[in-house]
């Protein structure tokens, strides 16, 4: 497999992310963005993009979480 076709599809997921206005969806997406660059950088050896990305992978996580349980909170009320 040429890496690089991992590298453009990240970057589609990426650009795709930032174009939605549901922040759930924008997270989702860029989440995948993160974890294929991540992916990609562990692949390549480009040791600076796979720690940043994968740090992005957590802070999407984290906030997918936190959108979750403000979700569940406000549909208890």
């Amino acid at each position: 497999m040429q890496w690089e076709y991992l590298g453009y599809f990240a970057s589609v997921l990426l650009v795709a992310s930032l174009m939605m206005e549901n922040v759930v969806r924008l997270r989702w997406l860029n989440l995948a963005g993160c974890v294929a660059f991540t992916l990609y950088g562990l692949a390549i050896e480009a040791w600076p993009v796979a720690f940043t990305n994968g740090l992005l992978s957590l802070v999407n996580i984290y906030h997918l979480i936190k959108l979750q349980r403000k979700q569940k909170t406000s549909a208890a009320e």
